[in-house]
C-alpha cells in the first residue's frame, strides 16, 4: 500500500513542469490532491486528464495573500484537512542587474517567496495536526548567485533561509520541512522567465533535451519527502555547483560566469 493514500497534497503551480509531474505521482498513489495555477484552463486540462479522481483544481495567483487564502480554504472545505504542502509555483528571469527593472525582481520575489510564505502560514495549523510535511522547489540559485537571475537567486535564497529557520523551529513538532533544487529540469519555467521589463521570454536558450525530465525530478521529489529529508540537490551539475561553491567560490565565481557569458553577453 502506498505511503500517500488518502494523504492530502496541495501542489502550487501544478498545471505544467515538475507540479503537473507530482500531482500525476502522487494521484497514481492514490493521495487526495489539490493544485493551483494562474492559468485556469491548464489547470482544466489537468483535471480532464483524471475523471473521477480526488483532484481540486483553483484559480490562483500565490503572489497575492488572498488568492492563497481562498485556495487553501477550497482544500479545507473539500478534503478537511492538509497533510503535505509542496511549494512549486515559481517563476525566474533573464537580465543583468544594470539593465533589469525593479519591478521585475519585485514580481519574482512575490512569487517565489510569498507565495511559500503565504501557503506555508495558512497550511501549518493542518500540517501540524498531523504531523505533515512542508516542502519548497527551490534551486540551485537558492544556494549559489547565478549572473542574469539575480532576482531569482534572491528569491530562492530567501526561500532556502526561511525554510531552514521554519525546521529548525519546528524540530521537535513531528512535522518536517525540506527544500528540494532541481538543478536544470526540463519546465516551461525558462520560457515564461521575466526578460528586463517584467514580461515573459517566450524562448529558452537552453537545451532541454540534455536536461532531466519533470516525471524524473519528481520521483526524486516524492521519494524524499517520503524519507522525509532535510534537503534535496538534484543533477550532476547542481551537486558539482553547491560543492565548488562552497570550498572553492573564488573559481566557481570564474566558473559560473564563464558557463553564463559569451563575448561578455548574457547568453544563458
Amino acid at each position: 500500500m502506498s505511503d500517500f493514500r488518502n494523504k492530502v497534497v496541495v501542489i502550487t503551480g501544478g498545471s505544467e513542469g515538475i507540479g503537473k509531474a507530482l500531482v500525476d505521482h502522487f494521484l497514481q498513489q492514490g493521495a487526495k490532491v489539490a493544485t493551483c495555477s494562474r492559468n485556469y484552463d491548464k489547470l482544466y486540462r489537468l483535471q480532464a486528464l483524471y475523471p473521477g479522481k480526488p483532484l481540486v483544481i483553483h484559480s490562483a495567483d500565490v503572489s497575492k495573500e488572498q488568492d492563497c487564502v481562498n485556495f487553501i480554504n477550497t482544500v479545507i472545505k473539500q478534503f478537511g484537512t492538509i497533510d503535505i504542502l509542496i511549494n512549486n509555483a515559481g517563476v525566474s528571469m533573464r537580465s543583468v542587474v544594470t539593465e533589469v527593472e525593479l519591478d521585475t525582481i519585485r514580481k519574482v520575489m512575490d512569487i517565489n517567496f510569498w507565495g511559500t510564505v503565504y501557503c506555508t502560514k495558512l497550511a501549518l495549523p493542518h500540517i501540524l495536526k498531523n504531523n505533515g510535511t512542508v516542502v519548497g522547489v527551490s534551486s540551485i540559485a537558492g544556494y549559489r548567485g547565478l549572473p542574469g537571475r539575480s532576482g531569482y537567486s534572491a528569491s530562492k535564497f530567501a526561500v532556502n533561509g526561511w525554510l531552514e529557520a521554519l525546521r529548525t523551529e519546528l524540530l521537535e513538532s513531528g512535522v518536517n520541512v525540506m527544500w528540494v533544487c532541481p538543478g536544470f529540469t526540463t519546465s516551461n519555467i525558462r520560457n515564461v522567465a521575466l526578460n528586463k521589463d517584467g514580461q515573459a521570454h517566450g524562448e529558452s536558450p537552453m537545451d532541454e533535451g540534455k536536461m532531466m525530465s519533470s516525471a524524473e525530478c519528481a520521483g526524486h521529489i516524492v521519494n524524499a519527502i517520503r524519507k522525509r529529508k532535510r534537503t534535496l540537490v538534484l543533477t550532476f551539475t547542481g551537486k558539482r555547483t553547491v560543492f565548488m561553491n562552497k570550498f572553492f567560490p573564488g573559481l566557481t565565481d570564474k566558473m559560473v560566469r564563464k558557463f553564463f557569458f559569451k563575448n561578455g553577453q548574457l547568453v544563458k
